[in-house]
């Protein structure tokens, strides 16, 4: 039977006589030499199976090593327990095994010539052994047989117990004086490198794989707490849906019992004619058209008198004159007087971490304080390395140290900053300087994604894009003529366009709820701009102009291309200038969201009537660093603006900086824009998580600095004042927020946040605002206990798309007092809140509870 062909197999029967033949192979001295000195034996035990077969005995090599791994297994056994095996009999291969592990060699290896040699070293005293007379030539192997043969005789069964006789027959010659010879060399071995550097390596190994370890440790404990921090969250909002829920089903069951009253003939406080059911109610609360059209027309005469208001505010009869001022002076004095008080006193008190922990943190400035790191890199830090990087080489000893080296290196990145040339310290072309424009118009082509190339005989450079407000304000309205601008808006538009040309504003106002073609919150239509339009011509206003913020300060918006097409053929039906600021088109921070530029649409529907501003004090975070630029195909407008830069040039140092910045494409993409965006995902996901937790709700938006949040819950009348009494309870608790008002926004309860700033401060200042916000909304608990409870809802939060939580002081607070339309008013709060009615269809609540939908379809059927 051949077993060559057949695998390992652990359950082979051995005979005696079959041991004894394995035995002798297996002790065999230039066997064991082979075994000790190669790592892998497979082939020794095939050529020993081989010389089996040919004495009759058909074993495979998997079967001889098997083998001699049990004999030694229990050879171990029997002798590290110093006793004898099962039944009280000895071993009979005990001895042989004993003699043969005992006197195996031990290998050293020293370095010959380049190669390694195998060196036996025989340890302990001359053993003995038996032999049995087994030719040479039997054994394939590359070894000289060992000169004695064993003889193991084996006993019936009766005479076990006298165990095998094991003699030896034929001495070893000569192994005394080889032995002495071998012992005197090994004493004299020198002890090689190669030792010291395994070990050495072994040793960095050992330690490369703890510090993998401990890595592995580190990063699995930091993903559990990330794990656990999300779970949190969830939880969070799976609690926070349960209240929602819950709220939304209880103002259900109070429009059920009213409208059963109804039915019923009972008294109630709604006047509902008989034959209106429970799906006709439904119906009118899903086209949200419940209660409201007598606060939409009292909103609509508030505005009408706000916007007469408005164009009578230059007259300075109104205020009290200073007899040192003339009446602009006058007027330009109340303008400070009046917006800049938040910042008169954060600049008094600024928040320090080390010097004034107490201070006013500041979240109403729009800055970017993200990226100063970035930009101190780009921008030279000082003269004296400017000096050190001109010196020569040999000045310096012909060789630099490594960490000067270093420097050197890096003010190769930014000594294109520091020339000083003689045309920079001279007048220049007051336009700004031809490379300078040349550059801009290079930028804007490539980010604005331009489908030709701009011109820089159309770029004109000033001090920032306030000057641009004004000087365009002068150059294209006259005195008392008016710009059309929607609300909420950055206010210093007000002041720049006032201050010099005397230009009023028109508002478009936009509001939170969701009309006619609008299909977001404060969406911008053409609609609302024609309103404006067309009550400002009413007025006797004449408007000239149309100033478009893109992205919108301070809502965050991004109009399509389709929306800005809307609006310049709107401005070209009515002859009107179109101002787009695209100051914050770089600060798009999240990938869902794409910007348009005006100047990257194929064809611009009157060309020479657009107008676009941009700057680099907030896409670059250098808001101290005055420059803005302005792109006009009309060259009467740009010298007009030109003609002025005589009051608002920038000088010629700065215009090589801010050149030689917008030139280093390759950085701005792969460095800056990359670690910016970054920096301000990550700091608004902070803050509005923050407002999640506290219920507050907020436009999710993408663009820009800020937030715009909806603290209209937290006043306690709907009114301007009370929104001012909320932003000084944050300024007394040392943090500067923005009010609605100062954005003309025609809801009072709204403010800007702005988020760009240090982890430390946002943490410090959230929790500031944390505070009030409770004691406010605690506040306002205690004062509607004491009184009577009221159904009035004006004023106070219409939450948004957005909007995920809802106050829940604005829950009726006795069900008596309440009416079918404060409930439909209110359920048209909570339903645009949530997506849970997206969630939760019919289909889906029939499917997975049929009872009570089925009880549930019959009562409305009732109905």
């Amino acid at each position: 039977m051949d077993f060559r062909g057949k695998k390992y197999e652990r359950g082979s029967n051995w005979s005696d006589p079959e041991v004894v033949e394995l035995l002798q192979l297996w002790a065999d001295e230039s066997v064991q030499l082979e075994l000790e000195s190669c790592l892998r034996n497979q082939h020794v035990f095939n050529r020993i199976a081989e010389v089996l077969r040919e004495k009759g005995i058909h074993r495979t090599g998997d079967q001889c090593r098997e083998k001699i791994k049990k004999m030694k297994l229990e050879y171990r056994r029997i002798k590290d327990n110093s006793k004898a095996p099962r039944g009280g009999r000895t071993w009979k291969f005990y001895e042989v095994m004993d003699r043969v592990l005992t006197s195996r060699p031990a290998l050293a290896y020293g370095s010959l010539s380049g190669s390694m040699m195998a060196q036996q070293v025989l340890q302990g005293s001359m053993v003995e052994s038996y032999h049995h007379q087994f030719a040479s030539s039997a054994l394939p192997f590359g070894h000289s047989q060992h000169p004695e043969l064993m003889e193991i005789k084996c006993f019936s069964e009766p005479n076990m117990a006298n165990s095998s006789r094991i003699q030896n027959v034929v001495p070893r010659p000569g192994f005394s004086a080889l032995h002495r010879l071998r012992k005197k060399r090994k004493g004299q071995r020198v002890k090689d490198p190669l030792d010291d550097l395994l070990l050495k390596t072994l040793t960095s190994q050992r330690a490369m794989e703890e510090r993998f370890l401990q890595m592995e440790e580190r990063r699995f404990q930091r993903d559990l707490d990330v794990e656990e921090r999300r779970m949190q969250l969830e939880q969070r909002r799976f609690e926070l849906e349960r209240e929602h829920e819950f709220r939304m089903f209880s103002v259900f069951a109070q429009m059920l019992s009213i409208l059963k009253q109804s039915h019923s003939g009972s008294s109630s406080s709604v006047a509902m004619p008989r034959g209106v059911d429970f799906s006709q109610a439904l119906s009118e609360i899903a086209g949200m058209g419940g209660g409201g059209g007598n606060l939409q027309e009292m909103r609509a005469r508030l505005l009408t008198e706000r916007r007469v208001d408005m164009h009578g505010f230059c007259n300075p009869s109104d205020f009290q004159r200073s007899p040192y001022l003339s009446a602009r002076g006058n007027i330009a004095n109340i303008f400070r007087g009046s917006t800049e008080e938040g910042y008169k006193a954060y600049h008094a008190d600024k928040y320090d971490e080390d010097k004034n922990p107490n201070g006013i943190i500041n979240f109403g400035t729009s800055e970017n304080k993200l990226c100063f790191d970035l930009m101190s890199k780009r921008f030279p830090p000082s003269k004296c390395s400017l000096f050190y990087f001109c010196l020569p080489l040999h000045c310096l000893g012909g060789t630099l140290p490594r960490r000067s080296a270093f420097q050197l290196k890096e003010q190769l990145t930014q000594s294109d900053m520091n020339l000083m040339e003689p045309p920079l310290l001279q007048y220049p072309d007051w336009k700004g300087h031809m490379f300078l424009r040349e550059e801009v118009a290079r930028f804007l082509t490539y980010y604005c994604k331009a489908p030709a190339p701009l011109k820089a005989e159309n770029v004109i450079v000033l001090n920032g894009c306030g000057s641009l407000f004004s000087a365009l304000a002068t150059v294209l309205c006259d005195p008392g003529e008016a710009v059309l601008i929607a609300t909420p808006f950055y206010g210093g538009i007000t002041q720049s366009v006032f201050l010099y040309g005397n230009v009023k504003l028109v508002y478009a106002y936009l509001d939170s709820k969701i009309t006619g073609t609008s299909t977001r919150p404060f969406q911008l239509t053409v609609e609302k701009l024609e309103k404006a339009l067309q009550d400002a011509r009413a007025e006797g206003v004449t408007v000239r102009a149309l100033i478009l913020l893109n992205p919108q300060n301070p809502l965050g918006d991004i109009y399509s291309l389709s929306e800005l097409r809307d609006y310049l053929e709107f401005a070209k039906r009515h002859e009107l200038h179109v101002i787009v600021d695209e100051i914050y088109m770089l600060s798009v921070f999240d990938e869902s969201a794409t910007f348009h530029s005006v100047l990257g649409m194929d064809r611009l529907p009157d060309p020479q009537r657009t107008h676009v501003m941009w700057g680099i004090s907030k896409d670059f975070a250098v808001s101290g660093i005055r420059f803005g630029t302005l792109y006009t195909e009309n060259q009467d407008v740009a010298n007009a603006v030109a003609s002025l830069c005589y009051f608002h040039g920038v000088c010629g140092p700065v215009q090589h900086k801010v050149a030689q910045l917008l030139r280093d494409r390759d950085w701005i993409s792969q460095v800056y824009l990359r670690a910016n965006h970054a920096r301000l995902k990550a700091a608004h996901t902070y803050v509005t998580d923050e407002l999640k937790t506290l219920g507050v709700p907020f436009l999710n938006r993408n663009a820009g600095f800020f937030v715009w949040i909806d603290f209209r819950k937290y006043l306690r009348t709907g009114t301007f004042e009370e929104e001012m009494l909320l932003w000084r309870r944050f300024l007394d608790n040392k943090v500067l927020l923005s009010c609605g008002k100062a954005f003309e926004c025609s809801e009072p309860g709204w403010f800007r946040i702005i988020f760009a700033d240090k982890t430390h401060r946002l943490q410090l200042g959230m929790q500031r605002i944390r505070k009030v916000l409770e004691e406010r909304e605690q506040e306002i608990l205690a004062e509607e206990k004491e009184r009577p409870c009221q159904s009035d809802q004006d004023g106070k939060a219409d939450s948004t798309d957005e909007v995920i939580f809802v106050s829940r002081h604005q829950e009726p607070t006795c069900a008596g007092s309440s009416n079918l339309g404060d409930l439909i008013g209110l359920l048209q709060q909570q339903m645009r809140s949530s997506d849970w009615l997206q969630k939760n269809t019919a289909e889906q609540f029939a499917q997975e509870k049929p009872e009570i939908y089925d009880v549930f379809s019959k009562l409305v059927g009732k109905q």
